[in-house]
């Protein structure tokens, strides 16, 4: 890989990751997913180890890292086979958490970030809704002024970490115009907020996911997070850390089905000799490695463009829909030479195939990320 992209620290943060999911999650990833949830005392873990700050302020307890750090760590962290707890610290680290980081008050700060990059805290971003999910305009949840406070209602829907989070960043409408919306802070235990129901989904099945209730949810003026009507704006920007993120998910996918298949194929015999003897499958992996390893740059190359300060909106369009659609093709076709052991719930490539699929969907599907890119010509 490009030198740039490349340090030192870089792969010690790869090393201690990988111990990390060696010890923590890879051994017990299948009872969590039976328990459709990830042990709050691991994510405390990894906050204690230091991986939920990287890219926050030192006086908070962050380590003020740049965006490409940041993809090491997620890269790195999507090496795990269990796709759930992923996302779980994903959607804590690079969806949720930033809104606080860069719109945040002084005094937000200082009260939620400690918690947050210690890991004692869990949160959670808020924006999907049953008619608004990449269409944002779309939304009906409503904030209306009560006095100095706000008064929230509003159902919120597909909510990652929505169970078991204790903080949300929760967008609702604020006004009549089409972008019209703000961003707030809201703890679990509000009155009139609550959990309506927790979601079965095919796969990522240790992550929680819910449906929200926002039944007349009184907060104070200080819930209200950076601008009034601006909250769209802040979404927008933040789209792109976790486009990027999600983008390193789905080649973690699908270096680690090539890994496993490179194993499987050279060990499993038919008729006379290995799979791996076979020309065609090893070309056919071979090619799966060399899209990822294409797809791997252009994603380095896309946080790399973040700490230049440069436009990256259709870039990042671009590499959402690519690694969307890739990391189908490629879990996939490696599963496709576990024949009838890869469509078994015990073989992790199962697990990497059911989980591969919401990428092409979640964080922005890939036909609207298209969109994104071709309107920017």
């Amino acid at each position: 890989m490009n030198h740039i992209y490349h340090l030192p620290e870089h792969q010690t943060l790869r090393d201690q990751m990988q111990r990390f999911l060696d010890r923590e999650v890879e051994p017990f990833g299948l009872d969590w997913e039976k328990a459709g949830k990830v042990p709050r005392d691991v994510l405390k873990k990894m906050g204690q180890a230091g991986f939920f700050g990287l890219m926050y302020e030192s006086e908070y307890g962050g380590a003020e890292a740049d965006a490409l750090t940041n993809l090491v760590f997620a890269e790195s962290l999507s090496q795990s086979t269990f796709a759930g707890f992923i996302v779980s610290v994903l959607v804590h680290t690079d969806m949720a958490s930033p809104h606080l980081h860069h719109a945040g008050t002084a005094a937000q700060k200082a009260k939620y970030l400690p918690s947050l990059i210690a890991g004692d805290t869990i949160s959670a971003v808020a924006m999907t809704e049953p008619g608004a999910g990449s269409d944002l305009s779309g939304m009906r949840s409503t904030a209306k002024r009560d006095g100095e406070g706000w008064v929230l209602n509003g159902t919120k829907l597909y909510i990652t970490n929505g169970v078991h989070a204790n903080l949300y960043f929760i967008a609702a409408k604020t006004g009549e115009g089409k972008h019209q919306m703000s961003m707030f802070i809201v703890e679990k235990g509000t009155p009139g907020f609550s959990v309506g129901r927790s979601l079965d989904k095919t796969g990522w099945l240790c992550s929680d996911t819910a449906e929200l209730v926002l039944d007349n949810v009184r907060l104070g003026p200080e819930a209200l997070l950076g601008e009034q009507d601006k909250g769209f704006y802040a979404l927008m920007k933040n789209l792109q850390t976790e486009r990027i993120a999600l983008a390193a998910m789905a080649v973690g996918h699908c270096q680690r089905a090539i890994e496993l298949t490179l194993d499987y194929v050279k060990q499993r015999q038919a008729f006379g000799k290995s799979l791996w003897d076979m020309q065609n499958i090893r070309q056919r992996i071979a090619m799966l490695d060399a899209k990822t390893r294409a797809a791997r740059q252009f994603m380095y190359h896309c946080a790399w463009s973040v700490t230049q300060d440069h436009d990256i909106v259709q870039e990042v369009s671009m590499l959402k829909a690519l690694t969307g659609e890739l990391v189908n093709e490629v879990v996939g076709g490696c599963q496709q030479f576990w024949g009838g052991m890869g469509y078994m719930r015990e073989a992790p490539i199962e697990r990497l195939w059911r989980d591969a699929r919401v990428l092409a969907i979640g964080g922005g599907a890939t036909e609207v990320m298209l969109e994104e890119v071709a309107k920017r010509y």
